[in-house]
C-alpha cells in the first residue's frame, strides 16, 4: 500500500530567519530519482545545505535542507512541492520499478516573440522573468539589427502545464511588458510551429573550437588564466574512493571535493546515467568550501561494484563531471568574438537548469551586450551536449581581441555558473 499523495512531499519552514527549509520525500523508489529531485531544486534557485537518503530498493525516504541562493528569489513553495510530486513514482505502487518521467518530453512548446529597442542586460531581465514564471527555455534565437533593435525568439515550455490558458498567457505578456516598458515595439505568444524544429540544432562548430570546448581536461591556457581566480585552483583537488569492506551487499562511495552550484546534481546525474542505485547517502554541510558525501551504492543488478575496471571508470567519470561540469571558452567567429558555454545532456534528454540565466547575468554585470544568442545541441564521441553561443558586442569596456580580457570574461562567466 502507498501513502496519501499530500504526504509524498512535505516542506517545512525553518524556525528562524535564514534557517533552511526542510524538504521530506517519502515515495516508491526508482533509478535516478535523486537526480530528478536535485535538478528541480537547482532549477528553482535553491541550495542543498545537507541531506540524507535511504531506500530498500522499493521505497525511499529523502530529507533535504535547502536555502535560496539569492534573497531576491520569489519562491512559490506550493509549486515546488507540486513539481517534486510530479517526478515521484505513483504512491499506489509499492514495488521497485524504473519509471522514467515523461512530463518534460510531452510538454507543449510555445514561441514567445518580441521586437524592441536593445539595451545592456535586456536578455537577462527577460530570462529572469521567465524563470520566476516557471517557464523553461528550450531554445533561443536573438538577432540584433544595425539600428539598435532586437528580435528575440524564446521557445519555452511551462512547468505548470497551463500556458494554453488565456490567464497564463496574459500574465506572461504582462510581465514581459513590465520589463521591456516603452521600448517594446511588438510581442506575441503562440504555439511553436515548424520553426522550432529548424532551431533544434546549432550551426556547425569548427573542429578547433569543438576540440577546445569538449576536451575532458582544462587546457594549460585555461589553467594559467585561472590565476585571475584563486578559487578555481581548488577544483583540481578532489577525492573519489571506493570501499567494499564495510558492507556485504553495498559499495561505499566517498567523495570529498570543492563545493559549487549544482554539485549534488552533477553527482546524481552521473550516477543515474551509469545506472547506479543509491541505498543510503549522506550529504554533509559545506566546510571551508568543501563537501563530503558518503553513498552506499549498487549496480542496477543489485550487486556491489567489485570489478577494478568498473570502479576506476566510475571514479574517473565522477571526477570529470565534478571538476569540469561546464565548458566555457571564447573563440573567434570570423571577425567577431563568440562566447561558448556547453554542458552535458542527461541520457533522459534533460539539460542543466539555469545556464542561460547565469551566463546572461554575468555578461550583464560585465557590461557586455549580446549581439546574437543561440541555444542548440551538439553530439560528439557518443555524447550529447547543450551548447550556448553568444556573439558579443564589441562596444564595451573590454578589448575583446585581448587574451587577458578574454580570460577575465571566461573567469567571470564560469564563477557565476559555479555559484562563486
Amino acid at each position: 500500500m502507498g501513502v496519501p499523495s499530500d504526504d509524498v512531499v512535505v516542506i517545512e519552514k525553518g524556525n528562524g530567519k535564514g534557517e533552511p527549509f526542510v524538504i521530506t520525500i517519502n515515495c516508491p523508489d526508482k533509478t535516478g530519482l535523486g537526480c530528478d529531485i536535485c535538478r528541480i531544486i537547482l532549477e528553482f534557485g535553491l541550495y542543498i545545505t545537507k541531506g540524507d537518503v535511504s531506500t530498500d530498493g522499493r521505497w525511499c525516504y529523502i530529507i533535504l535542507w535547502v536555502v535560496p541562493r539569492s534573497s531576491s528569489l520569489i519562491l512559490r513553495w506550493s509549486n515546488i512541492k507540486d513539481r517534486l510530486q510530479s517526478i515521484c513514482p505513483s504512491c499506489l505502487v509499492s514495488f521497485y520499478f524504473d519509471q522514467p518521467s515523461t512530463r518534460s518530453m510531452s510538454s507543449v512548446v510555445y514561441l514567445l516573440k518580441f521586437f524592441c529597442v536593445d539595451r545592456n542586460g535586456l536578455l537577462h531581465d527577460v530570462t529572469h522573468i521567465l524563470c520566476e514564471l516557471e517557464l523553461k527555455i528550450q531554445r533561443v534565437k536573438v538577432m540584433t539589427t544595425p539600428d539598435g533593435r532586437v528580435l528575440d525568439l524564446f521557445f519555452i515550455t511551462d512547468s505548470m502545464e497551463i500556458l494554453h490558458t488565456k490567464t497564463r498567457q496574459d500574465e506572461t505578456l504582462e510581465q514581459l511588458h513590465a520589463v521591456l516598458g516603452e521600448s517594446c515595439i511588438s510581442s506575441e505568444l503562440l504555439l511553436a510551429g515548424p520553426e522550432y524544429e529548424c532551431h533544434q540544432g546549432i550551426s556547425s562548430l569548427s573542429p578547433v573550437v569543438a576540440e577546445e570546448l569538449f576536451r575532458c581536461e582544462l587546457s594549460d591556457k585555461e589553467t594559467r588564466s585561472q590565476a585571475l581566480s584563486p578559487d578555481m585552483a581548488i577544483l583540481k583537488k578532489a577525492s573519489v574512493t571506493i570501499d567494499n569492506s564495510l558492507s556485504p551487499v553495498h559499495t561505499l562511495l566517498q567523495i570529498h571535493c570543492a563545493d559549487h552550484k549544482g554539485l549534488l546534481y552533477d553527482i546524481m546525474r552521473t550516477l543515474k546515467d551509469c545506472n547506479i542505485q543509491i541505498a543510503y547517502g549522506r550529504f554533509s554541510p559545506n566546510t571551508k568550501g568543501h563537501r563530503d558525501l558518503d553513498l552506499f551504492i549498487q549496480q542496477n543488478d543489485g550487486k556491489k561494484i567489485v570489478d577494478p575496471e568498473k570502479q576506476n571508470a566510475l571514479c574517473s567519470h565522477l571526477k570529470e563531471e565534478m571538476l569540469h561540469p561546464l565548458r566555457v571558452i571564447i573563440a573567434n567567429r570570423g571577425p567577431d568574438t563568440e562566447l561558448l558555454v556547453a554542458n552535458p545532456v542527461e541520457l533522459s534528454g534533460e539539460g542543466r537548469p539555469r545556464v542561460f540565466y547565469d551566463v546572461t547575468l554575468a555578461l550583464k554585470l560585465l557590461g557586455i551586450c549580446i549581439f546574437t544568442a543561440d541555444i542548440g545541441r551538439h553530439s560528439t564521441s557518443g555524447r550529447e551536449w547543450e551548447v550556448y553561443r553568444f556573439l558579443l558586442d564589441e562596444n564595451c569596456k573590454f578589448q575583446l581581441s585581448n587574451m587577458i580580457a578574454r580570460s577575465q570574461i571566461v573567469d567571470r562567466v564560469r564563477r557565476t555558473l559555479m555559484g562563486w
